[in-house]
Protein backbone atom coordinates (compact mmCIF):
# COMPACT_ATOMS: atom_id res chain seq x y z
CA UNK A 1 0.00 0.00 0.00
CA UNK A 2 1.13 3.40 -0.68
CA UNK A 3 -0.31 7.30 -0.55
CA UNK A 4 -1.62 6.57 -3.94
CA UNK A 5 -4.14 3.86 -2.97
CA UNK A 6 -4.51 5.68 0.37
CA UNK A 7 -5.38 9.03 -1.65
CA UNK A 8 -7.82 7.29 -4.30
CA UNK A 9 -9.40 5.63 -1.04
CA UNK A 10 -9.89 8.67 0.51
CA UNK A 11 -11.09 10.75 -2.60
CA UNK A 12 -13.51 7.48 -2.83
CA UNK A 13 -15.25 7.05 0.52
CA UNK A 14 -15.50 11.06 1.21
CA UNK A 15 -16.87 11.58 -2.52
CA UNK A 16 -19.89 8.14 -2.07
CA UNK A 17 -20.62 10.02 1.88
CA UNK A 18 -21.02 13.38 0.22
CA UNK A 19 -23.33 12.05 -2.51
CA UNK A 20 -25.37 10.51 -0.30
CA UNK A 21 -26.76 14.04 0.72
CA UNK A 22 -26.16 15.75 -3.17
CA UNK A 23 -29.13 13.94 -4.72
CA UNK A 24 -31.36 14.22 -1.77
CA UNK A 25 -31.19 18.03 -1.80
CA UNK A 26 -31.74 18.38 -5.51
CA UNK A 27 -34.60 16.73 -5.71
CA UNK A 28 -36.15 17.69 -2.25
CA UNK A 29 -35.32 21.23 -3.50
CA UNK A 30 -37.68 21.27 -6.36
CA UNK A 31 -40.22 18.83 -4.04
CA UNK A 32 -41.27 21.40 -1.29
CA UNK A 33 -41.13 24.22 -3.97
CA UNK A 34 -44.08 22.46 -5.75
CA UNK A 35 -45.91 21.63 -2.30
CA UNK A 36 -45.37 25.15 -1.75
CA UNK A 37 -46.89 26.53 -5.02
CA UNK A 38 -49.70 23.89 -4.23
CA UNK A 39 -50.46 25.89 -1.04
CA UNK A 40 -50.40 29.36 -2.75
CA UNK A 41 -52.26 28.76 -5.53
CA UNK A 42 -55.13 26.49 -3.47
CA UNK A 43 -54.56 28.24 0.48
CA UNK A 44 -55.13 23.97 1.33
CA UNK A 45 -53.98 23.94 4.96
CA UNK A 46 -52.36 20.18 4.18
CA UNK A 47 -50.31 21.85 1.23
CA UNK A 48 -48.22 24.24 3.82
CA UNK A 49 -48.19 21.73 6.67
CA UNK A 50 -46.53 19.25 4.25
CA UNK A 51 -43.91 22.05 2.90
CA UNK A 52 -42.76 23.24 6.13
CA UNK A 53 -42.48 19.47 6.89
CA UNK A 54 -40.55 18.30 4.25
CA UNK A 55 -38.95 21.56 4.35
CA UNK A 56 -37.45 20.74 7.76
CA UNK A 57 -36.17 17.67 6.32
CA UNK A 58 -34.76 18.81 3.49
CA UNK A 59 -33.04 21.82 5.55
CA UNK A 60 -31.40 19.02 7.71
CA UNK A 61 -29.86 17.44 4.84
CA UNK A 62 -28.71 20.71 2.88
CA UNK A 63 -26.48 21.54 5.98
CA UNK A 64 -24.81 18.26 5.87
CA UNK A 65 -24.67 18.28 2.46
CA UNK A 66 -22.08 21.92 2.63
CA UNK A 67 -20.12 20.45 5.81
CA UNK A 68 -19.15 17.53 3.65
CA UNK A 69 -18.99 19.01 0.07
CA UNK A 70 -16.28 21.59 1.55
CA UNK A 71 -13.66 18.55 1.97
CA UNK A 72 -14.20 18.05 -1.41
CA UNK A 73 -12.39 20.94 -3.31
CA UNK A 74 -9.78 20.93 -0.12
CA UNK A 75 -8.65 17.21 -1.59
CA UNK A 76 -7.14 18.47 -4.98
CA UNK A 77 -4.68 20.65 -3.36
CA UNK A 78 -4.02 18.50 -0.39
CA UNK A 79 -3.56 14.96 -2.11
CA UNK A 80 -4.18 15.67 -6.35
CA UNK A 81 -1.91 18.72 -6.67
CA UNK A 82 -0.13 17.51 -9.17
CA UNK A 83 -3.74 16.96 -11.40
CA UNK A 84 -4.33 20.48 -9.94
CA UNK A 85 -1.64 21.44 -11.79
CA UNK A 86 -2.60 20.20 -14.71
CA UNK A 87 -5.61 20.61 -15.46
CA UNK A 88 -6.80 23.39 -12.96
CA UNK A 89 -7.19 26.54 -15.53
CA UNK A 90 -10.36 23.65 -17.36
CA UNK A 91 -11.53 22.33 -14.14
CA UNK A 92 -11.32 25.20 -12.41
CA UNK A 93 -13.60 27.45 -14.07
CA UNK A 94 -17.15 25.98 -13.76
CA UNK A 95 -15.93 25.08 -9.81
CA UNK A 96 -15.63 28.68 -9.74
CA UNK A 97 -18.41 29.63 -11.20
CA UNK A 98 -20.66 26.70 -9.00
CA UNK A 99 -18.83 28.77 -6.20
CA UNK A 100 -19.90 32.04 -6.92
CA UNK A 101 -23.23 32.09 -8.68
CA UNK A 102 -25.06 28.72 -8.34
CA UNK A 103 -23.80 28.34 -4.35
CA UNK A 104 -24.83 31.51 -3.65
CA UNK A 105 -27.58 31.58 -5.04
CA UNK A 106 -29.31 28.66 -3.82
CA UNK A 107 -27.70 29.67 -0.05
CA UNK A 108 -28.89 32.95 0.01
CA UNK A 109 -32.42 32.13 -1.17
CA UNK A 110 -32.60 29.57 1.09
CA UNK A 111 -31.60 32.04 4.41
CA UNK A 112 -35.20 34.44 2.53
CA UNK A 113 -36.89 31.37 2.77
CA UNK A 114 -36.30 29.85 6.61
CA UNK A 115 -36.55 33.55 8.25
CA UNK A 116 -39.17 34.80 5.42
CA UNK A 117 -41.91 33.14 6.92
CA UNK A 118 -44.88 35.59 8.26
CA UNK A 119 -42.52 38.12 6.81
CA UNK A 120 -41.88 38.12 3.04
CA UNK A 121 -44.67 38.96 0.61
CA UNK A 122 -46.64 35.48 0.07
CA UNK A 123 -45.57 35.29 -3.48
CA UNK A 124 -41.85 37.03 -2.42
CA UNK A 125 -41.15 34.03 -0.17
CA UNK A 126 -42.69 31.28 -2.66
CA UNK A 127 -40.33 32.54 -5.32
CA UNK A 128 -37.31 32.39 -2.65
CA UNK A 129 -37.98 28.38 -2.26
CA UNK A 130 -37.93 28.32 -6.03
CA UNK A 131 -34.36 30.21 -6.57
CA UNK A 132 -32.80 28.16 -3.89
CA UNK A 133 -34.15 25.09 -5.94
CA UNK A 134 -32.50 26.82 -9.27
CA UNK A 135 -28.97 27.06 -7.90
CA UNK A 136 -29.15 24.05 -6.25
CA UNK A 137 -29.36 22.47 -10.10
CA UNK A 138 -27.35 24.58 -11.49
CA UNK A 139 -24.47 23.67 -9.13
CA UNK A 140 -25.04 20.08 -10.03
CA UNK A 141 -24.64 21.15 -13.59
CA UNK A 142 -21.48 23.00 -13.07
CA UNK A 143 -20.14 20.39 -11.13
CA UNK A 144 -21.24 17.73 -13.54
CA UNK A 145 -19.23 19.50 -16.21
CA UNK A 146 -16.08 19.55 -14.56
CA UNK A 147 -16.34 15.89 -13.54
CA UNK A 148 -17.40 15.55 -17.56
CA UNK A 149 -14.22 17.28 -18.71
CA UNK A 150 -12.17 14.07 -16.67
CA UNK A 151 -14.58 11.57 -18.98
CA UNK A 152 -13.93 13.63 -22.26
CA UNK A 153 -11.88 16.56 -22.39
CA UNK A 154 -12.89 19.17 -24.48
CA UNK A 155 -12.04 22.81 -25.11
CA UNK A 156 -8.31 23.05 -24.38
CA UNK A 157 -4.78 22.61 -25.52
CA UNK A 158 -2.00 21.45 -23.89
CA UNK A 159 0.83 23.35 -23.36
CA UNK A 160 4.05 22.00 -24.49
CA UNK A 161 6.18 24.61 -22.59
CA UNK A 162 4.28 24.12 -19.28
CA UNK A 163 2.99 20.54 -19.74
CA UNK A 164 -0.71 22.09 -18.67
CA UNK A 165 -4.06 21.80 -19.79
CA UNK A 166 -5.18 25.74 -21.25
CA UNK A 167 -8.87 26.37 -21.29
CA UNK A 168 -9.96 27.44 -24.71
CA UNK A 169 -13.24 27.10 -25.49
CA UNK A 170 -15.27 27.30 -22.27
CA UNK A 171 -18.68 26.90 -23.49
CA UNK A 172 -17.31 23.75 -25.37
CA UNK A 173 -16.75 22.36 -21.59
CA UNK A 174 -20.35 23.14 -20.26
CA UNK A 175 -21.91 21.99 -23.61
CA UNK A 176 -19.67 18.71 -23.32
CA UNK A 177 -22.04 15.67 -25.12
CA UNK A 178 -21.22 14.05 -21.57
CA UNK A 179 -22.29 16.88 -19.28
CA UNK A 180 -25.32 17.22 -21.31
CA UNK A 181 -26.63 13.66 -20.94
CA UNK A 182 -25.13 13.34 -17.33
CA UNK A 183 -26.86 16.02 -15.55
CA UNK A 184 -30.71 14.93 -16.37
CA UNK A 185 -29.53 11.44 -16.00
CA UNK A 186 -28.53 12.76 -12.33
CA UNK A 187 -31.52 14.75 -11.97
CA UNK A 188 -33.32 12.27 -12.41
CA UNK A 189 -31.59 9.97 -10.13
CA UNK A 190 -32.51 12.90 -7.44
CA UNK A 191 -35.85 12.91 -8.03
CA UNK A 192 -35.69 9.41 -7.33
CA UNK A 193 -34.29 9.74 -4.47
CA UNK A 194 -36.55 12.19 -2.64
CA UNK A 195 -39.73 11.14 -4.07
CA UNK A 196 -38.79 7.72 -2.24
CA UNK A 197 -38.02 10.15 1.21
CA UNK A 198 -41.63 11.69 0.97
CA UNK A 199 -43.05 8.07 0.12
CA UNK A 200 -41.13 6.28 3.07
CA UNK A 201 -42.29 8.87 5.66
CA UNK A 202 -45.77 9.49 4.27
CA UNK A 203 -46.59 5.81 4.10
CA UNK A 204 -44.96 5.50 7.88
CA UNK A 205 -47.45 8.17 9.35
CA UNK A 206 -50.59 6.77 7.17
CA UNK A 207 -50.23 2.81 8.56
CA UNK A 208 -48.74 3.88 12.30
CA UNK A 209 -51.27 6.93 12.56
CA UNK A 210 -54.24 5.74 11.46
CA UNK A 211 -57.55 8.07 11.70
CA UNK A 212 -55.46 10.80 12.90
CA UNK A 213 -56.47 14.18 11.61
CA UNK A 214 -53.41 14.29 9.16
CA UNK A 215 -53.83 11.36 7.47
CA UNK A 216 -55.47 13.05 4.33
CA UNK A 217 -51.63 15.12 4.04
CA UNK A 218 -49.69 11.58 4.34
CA UNK A 219 -52.13 9.86 2.21
CA UNK A 220 -51.21 12.70 -0.76
CA UNK A 221 -47.82 12.69 0.06
CA UNK A 222 -47.50 8.66 -0.10
CA UNK A 223 -49.15 9.37 -3.19
CA UNK A 224 -47.43 12.09 -4.60
CA UNK A 225 -44.13 11.07 -3.41
CA UNK A 226 -45.04 7.33 -5.50
CA UNK A 227 -45.67 9.30 -8.91
CA UNK A 228 -42.27 11.20 -8.53
CA UNK A 229 -40.60 7.95 -8.14
CA UNK A 230 -42.48 6.14 -11.35
CA UNK A 231 -41.70 9.42 -13.34
CA UNK A 232 -38.12 9.31 -12.64
CA UNK A 233 -37.46 5.62 -12.86
CA UNK A 234 -38.80 6.24 -16.51
CA UNK A 235 -36.39 9.38 -16.78
CA UNK A 236 -33.59 7.15 -15.36
CA UNK A 237 -34.18 4.26 -17.34
CA UNK A 238 -34.10 6.79 -20.78
CA UNK A 239 -31.35 9.15 -20.03
CA UNK A 240 -29.21 5.83 -18.95
CA UNK A 241 -29.97 4.50 -22.39
CA UNK A 242 -28.37 7.67 -24.25
CA UNK A 243 -25.56 7.99 -21.77
CA UNK A 244 -24.52 4.48 -22.24
CA UNK A 245 -24.25 5.30 -25.98
CA UNK A 246 -22.44 8.32 -25.43
CA UNK A 247 -20.05 6.09 -23.05
CA UNK A 248 -19.40 3.71 -25.76
CA UNK A 249 -18.02 6.54 -28.17
CA UNK A 250 -15.91 8.44 -25.85
CA UNK A 251 -15.33 5.10 -23.22
CA UNK A 252 -15.73 2.12 -25.37
CA UNK A 253 -13.36 -0.10 -22.09
CA UNK A 254 -15.81 1.25 -19.73
CA UNK A 255 -18.75 -0.02 -21.96
CA UNK A 256 -16.58 -3.22 -22.51
CA UNK A 257 -15.80 -3.64 -18.52
CA UNK A 258 -19.39 -2.83 -17.35
CA UNK A 259 -19.68 -6.49 -19.21
CA UNK A 260 -16.79 -8.03 -18.55
CA UNK A 261 -16.77 -8.44 -22.57
CA UNK A 262 -12.78 -9.16 -23.27
CA UNK A 263 -13.65 -10.47 -27.65
CA UNK A 264 -15.46 -7.97 -29.35
CA UNK A 265 -18.96 -9.30 -30.22
CA UNK A 266 -21.39 -8.39 -32.97
CA UNK A 267 -24.12 -8.24 -31.63
CA UNK A 268 -23.18 -8.45 -27.42
CA UNK A 269 -25.32 -9.75 -25.03
CA UNK A 270 -26.19 -8.66 -21.76
CA UNK A 271 -25.55 -11.12 -19.18
CA UNK A 272 -27.99 -10.73 -16.10
CA UNK A 273 -25.59 -12.71 -13.73
CA UNK A 274 -22.25 -14.17 -13.92
CA UNK A 275 -20.06 -16.55 -12.70
CA UNK A 276 -16.16 -16.68 -13.42
CA UNK A 277 -13.13 -16.01 -12.05
CA UNK A 278 -12.19 -13.42 -9.70
CA UNK A 279 -10.49 -11.10 -12.23
CA UNK A 280 -14.00 -11.80 -14.87
CA UNK A 281 -11.72 -13.42 -17.62
CA UNK A 282 -13.11 -16.85 -17.55
CA UNK A 283 -17.01 -17.22 -17.43
CA UNK A 284 -18.18 -20.39 -15.70
CA UNK A 285 -22.14 -19.71 -16.02
CA UNK A 286 -24.21 -16.67 -16.97
CA UNK A 287 -27.78 -15.48 -17.85
CA UNK A 288 -27.42 -13.45 -20.81
CA UNK A 289 -30.21 -11.43 -22.45
CA UNK A 290 -29.02 -11.70 -26.55
CA UNK A 291 -28.71 -8.48 -27.97
CA UNK A 292 -29.26 -6.23 -25.19
CA UNK A 293 -25.53 -5.00 -24.58
CA UNK A 294 -25.72 -4.65 -28.55
CA UNK A 295 -28.46 -2.15 -28.69
CA UNK A 296 -27.21 -0.62 -24.93
CA UNK A 297 -23.97 0.75 -26.90
CA UNK A 298 -24.71 1.69 -30.20
CA UNK A 299 -28.55 1.93 -30.59
CA UNK A 300 -28.59 -1.11 -32.78
CA UNK A 301 -28.85 -4.50 -31.80
CA UNK A 302 -26.73 -6.30 -34.62
CA UNK A 303 -23.77 -3.37 -33.77
CA UNK A 304 -20.62 -4.15 -32.66
CA UNK A 305 -19.23 -3.81 -29.06
CA UNK A 306 -15.69 -3.88 -28.74
CA UNK A 307 -13.98 -6.03 -26.57
CA UNK A 308 -11.28 -5.15 -23.97
CA UNK A 309 -8.56 -7.45 -25.59
CA UNK A 310 -8.43 -5.26 -28.88
CA UNK A 311 -9.03 -2.25 -26.25
CA UNK A 312 -5.97 -2.96 -24.55
CA UNK A 313 -4.25 -3.34 -27.46
CA UNK A 314 -5.09 -0.09 -28.92
CA UNK A 315 -4.51 1.51 -26.17
CA UNK A 316 -0.84 0.30 -25.95
CA UNK A 317 -0.02 1.77 -29.06
CA UNK A 318 -2.00 4.77 -28.96
CA UNK A 319 -0.62 5.89 -24.96
CA UNK A 320 2.09 3.36 -24.51
CA UNK A 321 3.02 0.03 -22.55
CA UNK A 322 1.08 -0.48 -19.67
CA UNK A 323 -2.44 -2.01 -18.04
CA UNK A 324 -5.58 0.14 -19.22
CA UNK A 325 -8.10 -1.95 -18.14
CA UNK A 326 -10.48 -1.56 -15.00
CA UNK A 327 -11.00 -4.25 -11.88
CA UNK A 328 -13.78 -6.17 -14.12
CA UNK A 329 -15.27 -7.23 -11.11
CA UNK A 330 -15.88 -3.65 -9.64
CA UNK A 331 -17.56 -2.08 -13.10
CA UNK A 332 -19.25 -5.42 -13.61
CA UNK A 333 -21.64 -5.84 -10.31
CA UNK A 334 -21.59 -1.69 -10.09
CA UNK A 335 -23.44 -1.77 -13.22
CA UNK A 336 -25.75 -4.16 -12.18
CA UNK A 337 -26.39 -2.76 -8.86
CA UNK A 338 -27.02 0.42 -9.96
CA UNK A 339 -29.37 -0.33 -12.18
CA UNK A 340 -31.35 -2.84 -9.76
CA UNK A 341 -31.66 -1.06 -7.04
CA UNK A 342 -33.08 1.50 -9.16
CA UNK A 343 -35.67 -0.68 -10.32
CA UNK A 344 -36.74 -2.27 -6.67
CA UNK A 345 -37.82 1.45 -5.74
CA UNK A 346 -39.59 1.66 -8.72
CA UNK A 347 -41.06 -1.75 -8.12
CA UNK A 348 -41.94 -0.46 -4.55
CA UNK A 349 -44.28 2.46 -5.68
CA UNK A 350 -46.02 1.02 -7.87
CA UNK A 351 -47.07 -1.36 -4.58
CA UNK A 352 -47.97 1.90 -2.69
CA UNK A 353 -50.24 3.22 -5.31
CA UNK A 354 -51.82 0.40 -6.04
CA UNK A 355 -52.47 -0.21 -2.32
CA UNK A 356 -54.46 2.83 -1.74
CA UNK A 357 -56.36 2.18 -4.38
CA UNK A 358 -60.06 3.27 -4.12
CA UNK A 359 -59.61 5.06 -1.31
CA UNK A 360 -58.14 1.96 0.33
CA UNK A 361 -55.60 2.86 3.71
CA UNK A 362 -52.23 0.65 3.59
CA UNK A 363 -51.87 -1.70 6.37
CA UNK A 364 -49.57 -4.26 5.40
CA UNK A 365 -45.91 -4.55 7.86
CA UNK A 366 -44.30 -5.80 4.66
CA UNK A 367 -45.70 -3.35 2.57
CA UNK A 368 -44.58 -0.33 5.41
CA UNK A 369 -40.94 -2.39 5.59
CA UNK A 370 -40.53 -2.70 2.03
CA UNK A 371 -41.49 1.22 2.01
CA UNK A 372 -38.91 2.05 4.93
CA UNK A 373 -36.22 0.74 2.34
CA UNK A 374 -36.96 2.64 -0.18
CA UNK A 375 -34.79 5.65 0.16
CA UNK A 376 -31.88 3.45 0.67
CA UNK A 377 -32.24 1.59 -2.51
CA UNK A 378 -32.22 4.79 -4.74
CA UNK A 379 -29.29 6.13 -2.45
CA UNK A 380 -27.39 2.81 -3.36
CA UNK A 381 -28.28 3.10 -6.85
CA UNK A 382 -26.67 6.80 -6.92
CA UNK A 383 -23.83 5.41 -5.28
CA UNK A 384 -22.79 2.48 -7.70
CA UNK A 385 -23.17 4.69 -10.57
CA UNK A 386 -20.70 7.00 -9.11
CA UNK A 387 -18.22 4.16 -8.73
CA UNK A 388 -19.11 2.73 -11.88
CA UNK A 389 -18.64 6.17 -13.55
CA UNK A 390 -15.04 6.74 -11.83
CA UNK A 391 -13.88 3.04 -11.78
CA UNK A 392 -14.94 2.46 -15.24
CA UNK A 393 -12.37 5.31 -16.47
CA UNK A 394 -9.78 3.85 -14.26
CA UNK A 395 -6.53 3.75 -15.03
CA UNK A 396 -7.24 7.34 -15.72
CA UNK A 397 -7.33 10.60 -14.03
CA UNK A 398 -8.27 12.46 -17.01
CA UNK A 399 -9.43 10.21 -19.66
CA UNK A 400 -6.50 10.00 -22.84
CA UNK A 401 -4.13 12.97 -21.07
CA UNK A 402 -3.54 11.74 -17.22
CA UNK A 403 -3.31 8.62 -15.23
CA UNK A 404 -4.45 8.96 -11.70
CA UNK A 405 -0.35 7.90 -10.79
CA UNK A 406 0.35 10.89 -12.18
CA UNK A 407 -1.74 13.27 -10.61
CA UNK A 408 -1.33 12.69 -6.73
CA UNK A 409 0.47 14.80 -4.75
CA UNK A 410 4.72 13.62 -4.78
CA UNK A 411 5.56 15.78 -1.67
CA UNK A 412 2.17 13.71 0.78
CA UNK A 413 3.55 11.14 2.53
CA UNK A 414 1.73 7.22 3.37
CA UNK A 415 1.43 8.51 7.12
CA UNK A 416 -0.11 12.31 6.07
CA UNK A 417 -2.72 10.82 3.74
CA UNK A 418 -3.65 8.13 6.59
CA UNK A 419 -3.84 10.61 8.66
CA UNK A 420 -6.18 12.60 6.89
CA UNK A 421 -8.01 9.72 5.99
CA UNK A 422 -8.77 8.24 9.19
CA UNK A 423 -9.98 11.90 10.68
CA UNK A 424 -12.16 12.68 7.87
CA UNK A 425 -13.28 9.08 7.75
CA UNK A 426 -14.33 9.27 11.76
CA UNK A 427 -15.71 12.86 11.28
CA UNK A 428 -18.53 11.74 8.90
CA UNK A 429 -19.34 8.58 10.61
CA UNK A 430 -19.97 10.92 13.46
CA UNK A 431 -21.62 13.30 11.25
CA UNK A 432 -23.94 10.37 9.60
CA UNK A 433 -24.91 9.66 13.20
CA UNK A 434 -26.19 13.23 13.39
CA UNK A 435 -28.25 13.54 9.76
CA UNK A 436 -30.01 10.14 10.47
CA UNK A 437 -31.26 10.90 13.98
CA UNK A 438 -31.97 14.33 12.82
CA UNK A 439 -34.15 13.07 10.15
CA UNK A 440 -36.03 10.26 11.86
CA UNK A 441 -36.95 12.55 15.06
CA UNK A 442 -38.33 15.21 12.46
CA UNK A 443 -39.77 12.66 10.03
CA UNK A 444 -41.26 10.62 13.41
CA UNK A 445 -42.58 14.34 15.00
CA UNK A 446 -44.98 14.63 11.58
CA UNK A 447 -46.37 17.62 10.06
CA UNK A 448 -46.68 21.03 12.18
CA UNK A 449 -49.53 22.42 13.34
CA UNK A 450 -50.44 25.79 11.31
CA UNK A 451 -53.56 26.30 12.67
CA UNK A 452 -52.39 29.75 14.26
CA UNK A 453 -50.27 31.35 11.62
CA UNK A 454 -51.27 34.29 9.82
CA UNK A 455 -49.55 34.68 6.46
CA UNK A 456 -48.23 38.22 6.00
CA UNK A 457 -51.14 40.74 4.56
CA UNK A 458 -49.22 41.53 1.16
CA UNK A 459 -50.90 45.60 1.78
CA UNK A 460 -49.40 46.34 4.86
CA UNK A 461 -46.07 47.41 5.71
CA UNK A 462 -44.44 44.84 8.24
CA UNK A 463 -41.37 46.39 8.58
CA UNK A 464 -41.57 46.99 12.49
CA UNK A 465 -42.20 42.99 12.96
CA UNK A 466 -39.40 40.55 14.24
CA UNK A 467 -37.29 38.69 12.11
CA UNK A 468 -39.37 35.13 12.30
CA UNK A 469 -37.13 31.35 12.31
CA UNK A 470 -39.90 29.36 10.78
CA UNK A 471 -38.34 25.81 12.39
Amino acid sequence: MDALDVARWQFGVTTVYHFLFVPLTIGLSVLVAILQTMWHRTGNERYLKLTKFYGKLFLINFAMGVVTGIVQEFQFGMNWSDYSRFVGDVFGAPLAIEALVAFFLESTFIGLWIFGWDRLPKRAHLASIWAAAIGTNLSAYFILAANSFMQNPVGYRINADTGRAELTDFPAVLTNKVALITFPHTLAGSFLVAGSLVTAVGLWHVIRNRGSADTGAYRFATKFGSWVVLVASAAVLFTGDIQGKIMTDVQPMKMAAAEGLYTTESPASFSVLTVGSLDGSREVFAIKIPYLLSYLGTGDPNGTVHGINDLQAQYATQYGAGSYTPIIPVTYWSFRFMIAFGMAAGAIALLVLWSQRKGRTPSSKWLLRAGLAMPVLPLLANSFGWIFTEMGRQPWIVFGEMLTRNGVSRSVSLAEVLTSFTAFTLIYATLAVIEVKLLLRYAKAGVPDVSEEHPIDDTHDDAERPLAFAY
